[in-house]
């Protein structure tokens, strides 16, 4: 059972970390390339802070984005920021979101995401907390996909499943870090075609296209290419 405010609660710690370490950069180093292709680490601290504002917009029912391009534009217009008003639209966005999250609601309503996606209002915060996380993991600035805490890497990873499942240009895919198991992929009677092994994290990274896989084992075909998220 999701737990909203159990996952607010990792939220908050997340993103105090995250501010934490980038608290130590300097402004040369925010314009330095992150790891998300065509993207400095100014992008990623832009994007997360609007980020936050935009599942404000969820929680209380108005699009979360006005539109792709207008997200887009402000996350190319907030990137050039110094250091300093970076970290205090970040610390400000997620003070919004927390206070958005603690106001009496329906959790169990439907909410609309980007692109008609739709979800549980429940699960908002645990997709709030992927993005502190993983957008950690983009800066390049000494947080892993190792050093995320095994909780979130193992509903992350049943969360990326669950999204390829069914999916026709996935095969059908047994993923196991050697204790747990998830499935996805193309539906299928009997055994997968493929069975991809590795340790969590590196399975993350793969859902996530944040590695290529080459730290896995594959058996019964090539690793499946995943469609971009």
């Amino acid at each position: 059972m999701i737990d909203h405010v159990r996952d607010l609660a990792s939220v908050r710690d997340a993103t105090e970390r995250l501010l934490t370490a980038a608290a130590k950069l300097d402004n040369a180093s925010l314009a330095e390339p992150s790891r998300l292709p065509g993207w400095s680490r100014g992008h990623v601290l832009a994007h997360l802070a609007r980020n936050a504002d935009a599942l404000v917009n969820v929680l209380e029912g108005r699009p979360m984005y006005v539109s792709g391009d207008a997200r887009d534009t402000d996350i190319e217009r907030d990137a050039p920021r110094p250091l300093v008003a970076q970290l205090a639209d970040g610390r400000e966005s997620a003070a919004r979101f927390q206070e958005a999250a603690a106001a009496p609601a329906d959790w169990s309503r439907t909410v609309e995401l980007r692109n008609g996606v739709t979800d549980s209002a429940s699960r908002v915060p645990f997709r709030r907390w992927v993005e502190v996380e993983l957008h950690h993991v983009d800066l390049g600035i000494g947080y892993e996909l190792e050093d995320l805490p095994e909780e979130f890497v193992e509903r992350e990873i049943e969360f990326l499943a669950d999204r390829f499942a069914g999916h026709p240009d996935v095969p059908p895919t047994r993923i196991t870090d050697s204790s747990r198991a998830w499935h996805t992929g193309r539906d299928t009677e009997g055994a997968p075609e493929v069975t991809v092994t590795g340790p969590a994290p590196a399975l993350l990274g793969w859902l996530a296209g944040r590695r290529d896989g080459a730290d896995l084992t594959v058996d019964g075909g090539l690793l499946p290419t995943l469609p971009p998220l």
